[in-house]
């Protein structure tokens, strides 16, 4: 039934709206955790980017337990390490407490970046998958949304009582550790460790408009296939070049500036010269647009292709990018010329990158190594992340904000050769089928 298909999507997509509050509910807080703990320049990157060192730990380390235990069970640990990790930030007494807290949210961001939307695409019909898998970047900028929203109302009516932004976590995260209690294993995982039964069930049951019999067929083989090459080695041909995409498209990901703007964009207009509550509610319009067009990306992205997006968004998000450079750095910053700027990037960024990237890792790697590729691709995401999180402050007040997004400009053109070169089309075909051509292409 599409009924429970949807269902089992919305569950684990929980997931990713967890991983979006997890990362921005910073933004609004920040400011305040700062003043609060007398931190410098340097500890305030550092308090932000706790989390995505986490988070690195987290891509890297999942791929084993995630093929031992299975997707679902592994996504209960994480949801375990949400809730702590909200609990723990908001009643934190030191800043050492709170950094350690977030450590453990981003262990569990990292692991649901790589479990979500492998499920979802071992779970997800060939025909919708794209678009299912994207599901899980739809609920990434919905909890993104909702950080920005609660942080504004707290704001707004607290006055800055950070401790309750973390704490308004703690419902989500305890809704998304029930619900996954109702949903069903992989059915490739299921028929890897010999429960074909219960495998036949499940796919007969999420795979409403394909022939049970032909793929379970075709998950065998495959599996077949992973077990002849369990020795198989991704530093070697044909996997090394997949390897070396995975990480590039990790890269370009965080080398566009996405999450400086989800991280700090509420200082960046706090240095605009919008006040406190003003700034914060400059990011939640960003945040709205963010969930906008992801959803007209998720519309179209299964009809016109994963690169079609990425070339559209390349384009638009370079020009946008440059824009807002040139605004900050001939101090045009009056109004809310800023503002429309971002508004244009997040736009374009949604559009392509946030509503792809997790569905291209999730397909690109063959079955015998796709658990290990994706942490790979994941754990590149999560490290560039890192590092230009960690730096932001320290650089931006040196050479200002304006040359920094000249970088991210210059990245983000780049990357649309990278697409254009680097990447196979992927849509409308089935894992097995993309297994195929992948390794015809990169032998």
């Amino acid at each position: 039934m599409k009924r429970y298909l949807y269902f089992v999507t919305f569950v684990a997509a929980l997931g990713g709206l967890m991983f979006g509050f997890e990362t921005a509910v910073i933004n609004g807080a920040i400011h305040y955790v700062a003043d609060y703990f007398q931190l410098s320049e340097f500890m305030k990157g550092f308090v932000v980017a706790t989390a995505l060192a986490g988070c690195v730990a987290g891509a890297l380390l999942i791929g084993k337990p995630g093929d031992k235990y299975g997707r679902r069970y592994m996504l209960k640990i994480m949801a375990a390490l949400f809730l702590f990790s909200m609990v723990g930030t908001g009643l934190a007494t030191n800043v050492w407490v709170f950094i350690f807290a977030r450590f453990i949210g981003g262990i569990a961001v990292g692991g649901a970046s790589v479990l979500t939307p492998t499920y979802i695409s071992e779970v997800a019909p060939p025909k919708i998958r794209g678009r299912l898998v994207a599901t899980s970047q739809l609920a990434i900028v919905t909890g993104i949304l909702l950080a920005f929203f609660s942080d504004y109302m707290i704001d707004s009516v607290l006055n800055g009582s950070w401790r309750w932004m973390f704490l308004a976590g703690v419902f989500p995260s305890a809704i998304f550790w029930v619900l996954l209690f109702f949903i069903t294993r992989s059915p490739r995982w299921l028929i890897k460790i010999g429960r074909d039964v219960e495998a036949r069930t499940v796919i007969a049951r999420v795979n409403t408009d394909e022939n049970v019999d032909e793929l379970m067929v075709s998950i065998k083989d495959s599996l077949k296939e992973e077990k002849a090459n369990k020795g198989v080695k991704l530093f070697k041909k044909p996997y090394f070049r997949l390897v070396l995409i995975g990480i590039a498209v990790g890269m370009f990901n965080q080398f566009a500036g996405i999450n400086i703007i989800m991280y700090y964009s509420t200082d960046i207009f706090r240095e605009a010269g919008f006040s406190g509550e003003s700034a914060l509610f400059q990011s939640v319009l960003i945040g709205v647009t963010n969930l906008m067009f992801t959803i007209i990306a998720m519309t179209i992205i299964d009809r016109f292709g994963r690169k079609f997006l990425l070339y559209v968004g390349s384009i638009g998000m370079s020009v946008f990018l440059g824009l807002f450079s040139w605004a900050f750095i001939t101090d045009n910053k009056s109004g809310f010329i800023l503002l429309a700027l971002l508004i244009g990037y997040i736009a374009f960024f949604a559009f392509s990158q946030g509503a792809v990237i997790w569905v291209i890792l999730s397909e690109m790697f063959p079955n015998s190594v796709r658990a290990r590729g994706m942490a790979i691709g994941s754990f590149s995401h999560w490290f560039f992340n890192f590092g230009i999180t960690l730096l932001f402050p320290l650089v931006s007040a040196k050479i200002g904000v304006g040359f920094v997004f000249v970088f991210f400009t210059v990245a983000t053109a780049l990357s649309l050769l990278f697409y254009k070169y680097g990447l196979i089309e992927t849509k409308g075909k089935s894992l097995e089928e993309i297994e195929k051509l992948v390794l015809k292409k990169y032998k």
